[in-house]
Protein backbone atom coordinates (compact mmCIF):
# COMPACT_ATOMS: atom_id res chain seq x y z
CA UNK A 1 0.00 0.00 0.00
CA UNK A 2 1.28 3.46 -0.90
CA UNK A 3 3.04 5.29 1.92
CA UNK A 4 1.58 8.68 2.91
CA UNK A 5 4.39 10.78 1.46
CA UNK A 6 4.39 8.82 -1.78
CA UNK A 7 0.62 9.26 -1.94
CA UNK A 8 1.04 13.00 -1.36
CA UNK A 9 3.56 13.20 -4.21
CA UNK A 10 1.19 11.35 -6.54
CA UNK A 11 -1.65 13.78 -5.87
CA UNK A 12 0.65 16.76 -6.34
CA UNK A 13 1.88 15.38 -9.65
CA UNK A 14 -1.64 14.78 -10.94
CA UNK A 15 -2.73 18.30 -10.05
CA UNK A 16 0.43 19.79 -11.54
CA UNK A 17 -0.10 17.89 -14.79
CA UNK A 18 -3.71 19.01 -15.16
CA UNK A 19 -2.91 22.60 -14.19
CA UNK A 20 0.10 22.93 -16.51
CA UNK A 21 -1.96 21.52 -19.37
CA UNK A 22 -4.53 24.26 -18.77
CA UNK A 23 -7.20 21.79 -17.75
CA UNK A 24 -8.06 23.74 -14.63
CA UNK A 25 -7.23 27.02 -12.92
CA UNK A 26 -6.45 26.85 -9.18
CA UNK A 27 -9.28 28.49 -7.28
CA UNK A 28 -10.10 29.19 -3.65
CA UNK A 29 -13.19 27.41 -2.38
CA UNK A 30 -12.63 24.83 -5.13
CA UNK A 31 -14.41 22.04 -3.23
CA UNK A 32 -17.64 24.04 -3.52
CA UNK A 33 -17.20 26.13 -6.68
CA UNK A 34 -14.94 24.23 -9.09
CA UNK A 35 -16.89 21.43 -10.76
CA UNK A 36 -15.33 19.02 -13.28
CA UNK A 37 -16.77 15.48 -13.54
CA UNK A 38 -13.81 14.41 -15.69
CA UNK A 39 -11.33 15.32 -12.97
CA UNK A 40 -13.46 13.47 -10.40
CA UNK A 41 -13.48 10.38 -12.64
CA UNK A 42 -9.69 10.59 -12.84
CA UNK A 43 -9.52 10.52 -9.05
CA UNK A 44 -11.99 7.62 -9.02
CA UNK A 45 -9.79 5.63 -11.40
CA UNK A 46 -6.90 6.04 -8.96
CA UNK A 47 -8.97 4.87 -5.98
CA UNK A 48 -9.07 8.31 -4.35
CA UNK A 49 -12.84 8.50 -3.86
CA UNK A 50 -14.35 6.36 -1.11
CA UNK A 51 -10.82 5.68 0.09
CA UNK A 52 -11.88 4.59 3.57
CA UNK A 53 -14.84 2.48 2.48
CA UNK A 54 -14.85 -1.34 2.36
CA UNK A 55 -13.68 -2.97 -0.84
CA UNK A 56 -16.98 -4.79 -1.29
CA UNK A 57 -18.68 -1.46 -2.12
CA UNK A 58 -15.83 -0.28 -4.32
CA UNK A 59 -13.77 1.49 -1.67
CA UNK A 60 -10.05 1.20 -1.06
CA UNK A 61 -10.18 0.15 2.60
CA UNK A 62 -7.65 2.80 3.60
CA UNK A 63 -7.39 4.98 6.69
CA UNK A 64 -8.89 8.41 7.22
CA UNK A 65 -5.34 9.68 7.63
CA UNK A 66 -4.55 8.52 4.09
CA UNK A 67 -7.69 10.26 2.86
CA UNK A 68 -6.60 13.42 4.68
CA UNK A 69 -3.35 13.39 2.69
CA UNK A 70 -5.29 13.29 -0.59
CA UNK A 71 -7.86 15.93 0.35
CA UNK A 72 -5.21 18.30 1.71
CA UNK A 73 -3.29 18.22 -1.54
CA UNK A 74 -6.39 18.66 -3.68
CA UNK A 75 -7.39 21.71 -1.66
CA UNK A 76 -3.89 23.18 -1.68
CA UNK A 77 -3.90 22.85 -5.46
CA UNK A 78 -7.32 24.48 -5.79
CA UNK A 79 -8.38 21.47 -7.87
CA UNK A 80 -11.91 21.04 -9.35
CA UNK A 81 -13.34 18.49 -6.92
CA UNK A 82 -16.91 19.72 -6.35
CA UNK A 83 -18.50 16.97 -8.47
CA UNK A 84 -17.70 14.25 -5.94
CA UNK A 85 -16.92 16.14 -2.72
CA UNK A 86 -20.28 15.93 -0.93
CA UNK A 87 -20.90 12.28 -1.75
CA UNK A 88 -17.40 11.25 -0.74
CA UNK A 89 -17.17 13.46 2.34
CA UNK A 90 -20.42 12.78 4.15
CA UNK A 91 -23.19 11.01 2.27
CA UNK A 92 -21.23 7.83 1.63
CA UNK A 93 -20.08 7.54 5.25
CA UNK A 94 -23.64 8.13 6.47
CA UNK A 95 -25.02 5.40 4.20
CA UNK A 96 -22.21 3.09 5.25
CA UNK A 97 -23.05 3.63 8.91
CA UNK A 98 -26.84 3.66 8.77
CA UNK A 99 -27.99 2.42 5.37
CA UNK A 100 -29.43 -1.00 4.61
CA UNK A 101 -27.41 -3.47 2.51
CA UNK A 102 -29.70 -2.68 -0.41
CA UNK A 103 -29.13 1.07 -0.12
CA UNK A 104 -25.38 0.63 0.24
CA UNK A 105 -25.22 -1.58 -2.85
CA UNK A 106 -27.40 0.82 -4.83
CA UNK A 107 -25.63 4.09 -4.01
CA UNK A 108 -22.03 3.62 -2.84
CA UNK A 109 -20.46 2.15 -6.01
CA UNK A 110 -21.83 5.10 -8.00
CA UNK A 111 -20.20 7.58 -5.62
CA UNK A 112 -16.89 5.71 -5.77
CA UNK A 113 -16.98 5.77 -9.58
CA UNK A 114 -17.87 9.51 -9.63
CA UNK A 115 -21.09 8.65 -11.47
CA UNK A 116 -23.40 9.83 -8.68
CA UNK A 117 -23.31 13.55 -7.86
CA UNK A 118 -24.91 14.47 -4.54
CA UNK A 119 -26.33 17.74 -3.29
CA UNK A 120 -27.40 18.50 0.28
CA UNK A 121 -31.08 19.07 0.99
CA UNK A 122 -30.64 20.40 4.51
CA UNK A 123 -31.12 24.17 4.78
CA UNK A 124 -34.49 25.81 4.16
CA UNK A 125 -35.64 29.44 3.98
CA UNK A 126 -36.47 29.36 7.72
CA UNK A 127 -33.97 26.69 8.78
CA UNK A 128 -30.31 27.44 8.14
CA UNK A 129 -27.90 26.64 10.92
CA UNK A 130 -30.86 25.49 13.03
CA UNK A 131 -31.59 22.36 11.02
CA UNK A 132 -34.06 21.11 13.62
CA UNK A 133 -36.45 23.79 12.34
CA UNK A 134 -36.93 22.13 8.92
CA UNK A 135 -40.50 22.13 7.65
CA UNK A 136 -40.17 19.86 4.62
CA UNK A 137 -42.46 16.90 5.32
CA UNK A 138 -42.43 13.26 4.30
CA UNK A 139 -45.74 11.44 4.60
CA UNK A 140 -46.03 7.65 4.35
CA UNK A 141 -47.68 6.36 1.15
CA UNK A 142 -47.92 2.96 -0.48
CA UNK A 143 -44.37 1.72 -1.09
CA UNK A 144 -42.58 4.72 0.39
CA UNK A 145 -42.94 8.40 1.18
CA UNK A 146 -44.36 11.56 -0.38
CA UNK A 147 -42.08 14.55 0.21
CA UNK A 148 -43.16 18.20 0.00
CA UNK A 149 -41.14 21.27 0.90
CA UNK A 150 -38.39 23.69 -0.09
CA UNK A 151 -34.62 23.57 0.26
CA UNK A 152 -32.29 26.48 -0.35
CA UNK A 153 -28.59 27.22 -0.87
CA UNK A 154 -28.39 23.75 -2.40
CA UNK A 155 -25.02 23.72 -4.15
CA UNK A 156 -24.92 22.01 -7.55
CA UNK A 157 -28.51 20.79 -7.34
CA UNK A 158 -28.78 21.63 -11.05
CA UNK A 159 -26.00 19.10 -11.75
CA UNK A 160 -26.79 16.51 -9.10
CA UNK A 161 -28.08 13.02 -9.77
CA UNK A 162 -29.15 12.54 -6.14
CA UNK A 163 -29.96 14.59 -3.07
CA UNK A 164 -29.52 13.85 0.57
CA UNK A 165 -32.73 15.10 2.18
CA UNK A 166 -33.65 15.87 5.78
CA UNK A 167 -37.43 15.91 6.25
CA UNK A 168 -39.97 15.83 9.06
CA UNK A 169 -41.84 12.55 9.41
CA UNK A 170 -43.33 13.15 12.87
CA UNK A 171 -45.04 15.94 14.79
CA UNK A 172 -43.42 15.50 18.18
CA UNK A 173 -43.26 18.51 20.51
CA UNK A 174 -39.47 18.28 20.56
CA UNK A 175 -38.39 19.72 17.22
CA UNK A 176 -35.28 17.49 17.26
CA UNK A 177 -37.51 14.41 17.16
CA UNK A 178 -39.41 13.12 14.16
CA UNK A 179 -36.75 13.88 11.53
CA UNK A 180 -35.72 11.35 8.89
CA UNK A 181 -32.96 11.20 6.26
CA UNK A 182 -33.63 10.16 2.65
CA UNK A 183 -31.87 9.69 -0.67
CA UNK A 184 -33.87 11.37 -3.44
CA UNK A 185 -33.43 11.04 -7.20
CA UNK A 186 -33.12 14.54 -8.62
CA UNK A 187 -34.84 13.33 -11.80
CA UNK A 188 -37.97 12.25 -9.88
CA UNK A 189 -41.29 13.88 -10.84
CA UNK A 190 -42.06 16.86 -8.62
CA UNK A 191 -38.45 18.02 -8.14
CA UNK A 192 -37.87 21.57 -9.45
CA UNK A 193 -34.53 23.41 -9.29
CA UNK A 194 -34.18 27.21 -9.58
CA UNK A 195 -30.79 28.95 -9.79
CA UNK A 196 -29.51 31.42 -7.20
CA UNK A 197 -26.79 33.52 -8.86
CA UNK A 198 -24.27 35.14 -6.52
CA UNK A 199 -22.90 38.70 -6.66
CA UNK A 200 -20.11 37.64 -9.05
CA UNK A 201 -22.55 36.09 -11.49
CA UNK A 202 -21.57 32.56 -10.47
CA UNK A 203 -24.18 29.83 -10.24
CA UNK A 204 -23.71 26.97 -7.85
CA UNK A 205 -26.45 27.76 -5.31
CA UNK A 206 -30.04 26.73 -6.00
CA UNK A 207 -33.49 26.53 -4.51
CA UNK A 208 -35.09 23.10 -4.71
CA UNK A 209 -38.87 22.71 -4.49
CA UNK A 210 -40.32 19.25 -3.84
CA UNK A 211 -43.97 18.77 -4.67
CA UNK A 212 -45.29 15.38 -3.53
CA UNK A 213 -42.09 13.67 -4.64
CA UNK A 214 -42.25 9.91 -4.25
CA UNK A 215 -39.28 8.35 -2.44
CA UNK A 216 -39.17 4.53 -2.26
CA UNK A 217 -39.18 3.09 1.24
CA UNK A 218 -35.70 1.59 0.89
CA UNK A 219 -34.26 5.07 0.30
CA UNK A 220 -34.54 5.95 4.00
CA UNK A 221 -31.12 6.31 5.62
CA UNK A 222 -31.18 4.60 9.00
CA UNK A 223 -34.24 4.71 11.22
CA UNK A 224 -37.39 6.72 10.64
CA UNK A 225 -37.56 9.54 13.19
CA UNK A 226 -33.88 9.26 14.19
CA UNK A 227 -32.57 11.77 11.67
CA UNK A 228 -31.35 14.31 14.21
CA UNK A 229 -28.99 11.88 15.91
CA UNK A 230 -27.73 10.70 12.54
CA UNK A 231 -27.32 14.15 11.01
CA UNK A 232 -25.32 15.27 14.05
CA UNK A 233 -22.86 12.47 13.33
CA UNK A 234 -22.85 13.36 9.65
CA UNK A 235 -22.05 17.01 10.35
CA UNK A 236 -18.83 15.87 12.01
CA UNK A 237 -17.71 14.77 8.53
CA UNK A 238 -18.86 18.09 7.05
CA UNK A 239 -17.24 20.29 9.69
CA UNK A 240 -14.10 18.31 10.42
CA UNK A 241 -12.35 18.23 7.06
CA UNK A 242 -9.39 20.27 5.80
CA UNK A 243 -11.68 22.34 3.55
CA UNK A 244 -12.53 24.27 6.71
CA UNK A 245 -8.97 25.65 6.82
CA UNK A 246 -7.65 25.32 3.25
CA UNK A 247 -10.39 26.92 1.17
CA UNK A 248 -8.34 30.12 1.04
CA UNK A 249 -4.97 28.39 0.59
CA UNK A 250 -4.40 29.78 -2.95
CA UNK A 251 -4.61 33.26 -1.40
CA UNK A 252 -2.16 32.35 1.36
CA UNK A 253 0.21 30.81 -1.20
CA UNK A 254 0.07 34.05 -3.19
CA UNK A 255 0.89 36.02 -0.06
CA UNK A 256 3.98 33.89 0.54
CA UNK A 257 5.18 34.63 -3.00
CA UNK A 258 4.40 38.33 -3.31
CA UNK A 259 4.04 40.06 0.07
CA UNK A 260 6.85 42.33 1.24
CA UNK A 261 8.56 42.25 4.61
CA UNK A 262 5.96 44.49 6.24
CA UNK A 263 3.52 41.58 6.23
CA UNK A 264 6.03 38.97 7.43
CA UNK A 265 4.86 38.90 11.06
CA UNK A 266 1.20 38.54 10.12
CA UNK A 267 1.94 35.84 7.56
CA UNK A 268 4.09 33.99 10.08
CA UNK A 269 1.22 34.00 12.56
CA UNK A 270 -1.12 32.62 9.90
CA UNK A 271 1.31 29.80 9.08
CA UNK A 272 1.60 28.91 12.78
CA UNK A 273 -2.19 28.84 13.13
CA UNK A 274 -2.49 26.69 10.02
CA UNK A 275 -0.09 24.17 11.54
CA UNK A 276 -2.29 23.93 14.63
CA UNK A 277 -5.44 23.54 12.55
CA UNK A 278 -3.85 20.82 10.45
CA UNK A 279 -3.04 18.98 13.68
CA UNK A 280 -6.71 19.22 14.61
CA UNK A 281 -7.61 17.76 11.20
CA UNK A 282 -5.36 14.82 12.05
CA UNK A 283 -7.17 14.38 15.37
CA UNK A 284 -10.52 14.25 13.57
CA UNK A 285 -9.14 11.64 11.15
CA UNK A 286 -7.76 9.57 14.02
CA UNK A 287 -11.13 9.59 15.81
CA UNK A 288 -12.86 8.48 12.61
CA UNK A 289 -10.30 5.67 12.23
CA UNK A 290 -11.14 4.63 15.79
CA UNK A 291 -14.85 4.39 14.88
CA UNK A 292 -15.94 7.49 16.79
CA UNK A 293 -17.96 10.48 15.57
CA UNK A 294 -15.69 13.45 16.37
CA UNK A 295 -18.50 15.93 17.02
CA UNK A 296 -16.51 18.08 19.45
CA UNK A 297 -13.25 18.17 17.50
CA UNK A 298 -15.05 18.84 14.21
CA UNK A 299 -17.06 21.74 15.65
CA UNK A 300 -13.87 23.20 17.13
CA UNK A 301 -12.11 22.91 13.77
CA UNK A 302 -14.99 24.60 11.95
CA UNK A 303 -15.17 27.46 14.46
CA UNK A 304 -11.43 28.14 14.44
CA UNK A 305 -11.18 27.55 10.69
CA UNK A 306 -13.79 30.21 9.95
CA UNK A 307 -11.79 32.80 11.88
CA UNK A 308 -8.54 31.69 10.23
CA UNK A 309 -9.86 31.94 6.68
CA UNK A 310 -11.28 35.40 7.29
CA UNK A 311 -7.95 36.52 8.75
CA UNK A 312 -6.11 35.21 5.66
CA UNK A 313 -8.25 37.50 3.53
CA UNK A 314 -7.77 40.47 5.87
CA UNK A 315 -3.99 40.12 5.70
CA UNK A 316 -4.10 39.73 1.93
CA UNK A 317 -6.19 42.88 1.55
CA UNK A 318 -3.79 44.89 3.68
CA UNK A 319 -0.82 43.50 1.74
CA UNK A 320 -2.48 44.62 -1.50
CA UNK A 321 -2.59 48.19 -0.18
CA UNK A 322 -4.91 50.36 -2.19
CA UNK A 323 -4.56 48.32 -5.36
CA UNK A 324 -7.85 47.17 -6.90
CA UNK A 325 -8.59 43.47 -6.52
CA UNK A 326 -9.56 41.70 -9.74
CA UNK A 327 -12.79 39.72 -9.27
CA UNK A 328 -11.30 36.67 -11.03
CA UNK A 329 -8.08 36.67 -8.97
CA UNK A 330 -7.73 34.21 -6.07
CA UNK A 331 -8.21 37.04 -3.58
CA UNK A 332 -11.16 38.47 -5.51
CA UNK A 333 -12.91 35.10 -5.74
CA UNK A 334 -12.25 34.37 -2.07
CA UNK A 335 -13.61 37.75 -0.98
CA UNK A 336 -16.80 37.17 -2.94
CA UNK A 337 -17.16 33.73 -1.34
CA UNK A 338 -16.29 34.87 2.19
CA UNK A 339 -19.80 35.88 3.37
CA UNK A 340 -20.65 32.18 3.39
CA UNK A 341 -17.65 31.13 5.49
CA UNK A 342 -19.42 31.73 8.79
CA UNK A 343 -22.69 30.11 7.72
CA UNK A 344 -21.99 26.87 5.84
CA UNK A 345 -21.46 23.93 8.12
CA UNK A 346 -22.96 25.89 11.01
CA UNK A 347 -22.81 29.51 12.16
CA UNK A 348 -20.15 30.28 14.77
CA UNK A 349 -22.77 31.00 17.44
CA UNK A 350 -24.38 27.60 16.81
CA UNK A 351 -21.00 25.89 17.03
CA UNK A 352 -20.21 27.59 20.34
CA UNK A 353 -23.57 26.45 21.70
CA UNK A 354 -22.84 22.89 20.54
CA UNK A 355 -19.41 22.94 22.18
CA UNK A 356 -20.88 24.25 25.44
CA UNK A 357 -23.44 21.43 25.47
CA UNK A 358 -20.74 18.86 24.73
CA UNK A 359 -18.66 20.23 27.61
CA UNK A 360 -21.66 20.05 29.96
CA UNK A 361 -22.09 16.36 29.16
CA UNK A 362 -18.53 15.50 30.15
Amino acid sequence: MTAPEELRDQVRELCRTWRDAGRYRPRPDAWLRSFDPEFSRELAARGWIGMTWPREVGGAGRSHLARLVVTEELLRAGAPVAAHWIGDRQIGPSILRHGTPRLRAEILPGIVAADHVFCLGMSEPDAGSDLAAVRTTAAPVDGGWSVTGRKIWTSHAHRATHAYLLARTGREADKHAGLTEFVVDMSAPGVAVSPIVDMAGSHHFNEVVLDEVFVPGHRVIGEVGQGWRQVTEQLAHERGGPERVLSTYPVLAGLLETADDTAAAEIGELIARLAGLRALCVRVAEELDAGRAPVRAAATLKYLGTAFERDVLDVARRAAGGDPVAPDSPLGEALLASPGFGIRGGASEVLLSLLAKEEARR
